[in-house]
């Protein structure tokens, strides 16, 4: 048997840490020797959890399977991983020493078949060295003290180009950016996040991964007899449930305004909106207020909202921050307020969907502004190509095409989760992020807006929504 043992301290808690190291799918992040690592049993992780690492072993790569054989919180975990040529059996003890500092000991006991021990032991200095190496890996990880996120020159280079830019939507866009992430420890633990458009997609990968972040939810979905196999995905993946899930159907302002007060009834402060209700129409109606339903639902709907919700955010002691989901499709089109509400002559969904996106993009940037000295940051992005129940119902032809280099919806909602989550993304605003970079919001110089268009995008509408009060609204 070889023993490695290794202690450090970090500045966290004891319970961020041991939330953060027993999710073991976390030392990806941490150990440069993991290629990959996933969880493979569902529910909250605790003891019997299972997870599955791909590693390097020099030239080689080696799979190993975990299990969590012991989970005494804020206390101890032990995990035993096995492969064809070793088993590791790692004891890891946390201990809070003071002024918020915790002291982790890592202990990896190795045991060796078929005669690998010789070998491992003409290795063990190596083996020693990785061990550290891994250790510094995890301080450096639960410091969270990430950098700024910049645009960096690679990415630049391809934004000039509109096929390379394009390329960063797929799946290969997504896994190139990952290459360059750094560790993502930060604790949701109590904070309150709201989710439109949760029930699938986007909103329900993001859902996932921030319950299994420690946020309390609050959902809102349009369909009610969604709610009971939401909550029980949810809680069957993660072991835990939202707090609440409110039904509205946002492409009505009518609906919109009694959720806000819901919401303000509850006097609930709100950590993180996440703007994420959409739908691509391809047949062009209106709604029930009169109004083209693609203005409605993409543009109307998420600016009202969050006006109204503004009183729950504004003032914070901990930076709030708003996230809207755009699109990339909105990379075709120009702010043009006399063109953002199509009619039925000359409608076309994907157009008509870009553009509100466009208009919410800028709206972003406007609320940034205002809202820096009420300690809000509002940001944008947008998810690549993602293969999601939207793209397969909306655009059918598009993912025949595509399908081999589409993103999977928990790859479209990571840069939903980091701004969600990352200590770093809440020091930044105004800025439209893909892959967890900031990323230029003009492809090409034919879109770019007016200052003028800028300035009036509000009293459009204010204006749209006063006209349609006046007719529609209670």
């Amino acid at each position: 048997m070889i023993t490695l043992n290794e202690t450090i301290e970090v500045p966290r808690s004891v319970e961020a840490c041991f939330r953060y190291v027993a999710d073991f799918r976390t030392t990806a992040e941490w150990d440069a020797t993991v290629i990959e690592a996933r969880k493979v049993t569902e529910g909250a992780i605790g003891e019997g959890s299972q997870f599955s690492l791909l590693c390097k072993a020099g030239p080689a790569k080696i799979s190993l399977s975990y299990t969590l054989e012991e989970f005494t919180p804020w206390q101890c975990l032990v995990l035993v991983g096995k492969s064809r040529w070793f088993t590791v059996k790692d004891v890891i003890t946390f201990e809070p020493v003071g002024n918020g500092t915790t002291r982790i000991e890592y202990t990896a006991h190795f045991t060796y078949h078929y005669g690998m021990e010789s070998l491992a032991r003409r290795n063990e200095r190596g083996l020693i060295k990785m061990g550290k190496a891994s250790l510094r890996g995890l301080a450096k990880a639960l410091a969270d003290d990430n950098p700024l996120p910049v645009s960096l020159p690679d990415t630049e280079r391809k934004d000039a180009r509109l096929i390379s830019a394009l390329r960063c939507f797929t799946r290969h866009g997504y896994l190139r950016g990952q290459k360059r992430w750094h560790p993502l420890s930060s604790d949701m633990t109590d904070k309150h996040v709201v989710i439109t458009g949760a029930s699938s997609g986007l909103g329900f990968a993001t859902a996932m991964s921030l319950l299994e972040a420690g946020a309390d939810l609050t959902l809102v979905i349009r369909d009610e007899a969604k709610v009971a196999w939401m909550q029980d995905s949810l809680e069957r993946a993660t072991g835990r449930r939202a707090r609440a899930v409110e039904i509205a159907d946002l492409s009505l302002l009518a609906e919109v305004q009694t959720l806000c007060k819901k919401l303000q009834a509850k006097a609930r402060p709100i950590d993180v909106l996440i703007n994420n209700a959409g739908a691509l129409f391809n047949e062009y109606a209106k709604t029930d207020e009169g109004l083209e339903r693609s203005v409605a639902l993409l543009l109307l709907s998420p600016w009202k909202l969050t006006e109204l919700l503004h009183p729950l955010m504004a003032g914070r002691t901990e930076t709030t921050r708003v996230i809207n989901v755009v699109s990339g499709g909105m990379y075709t089109q120009k702010l043009k307020l006399n063109r953002l509400i199509m009619g039925a002559d000359d409608y076309n969904g994907s157009v008509a969907y870009a553009r509100a996106k466009r208009a919410l993009t800028v709206l972003t940037e406007l609320w940034a502004e205002d809202w820096a000295q009420d300690n809000i940051v509002v940001n944008s992005m947008h998810p690549g190509w993602a293969d999601t129940p939207g793209v397969q119902s909306a655009l059918p032809g598009f993912r025949r095409l595509t399908q081999r280099i589409l993103r999977s919806a928990e790859e479209g909602a990571d840069t939903i989760v980091w701004l969600a989550r990352a200590r770093e993304a809440g020091l930044i605003s105004g800025k439209f992020f893909l892959d967890r970079e900031p990323r230029t919001t003009h492809l090409r110089k034919a879109t770019r807006e007016s200052s003028e268009e800028r300035a009036q995008l509000r009293y459009w509408l204010e204006s749209t929504y006063e006209a349609l009060a006046l007719d529609h609204l209670p």
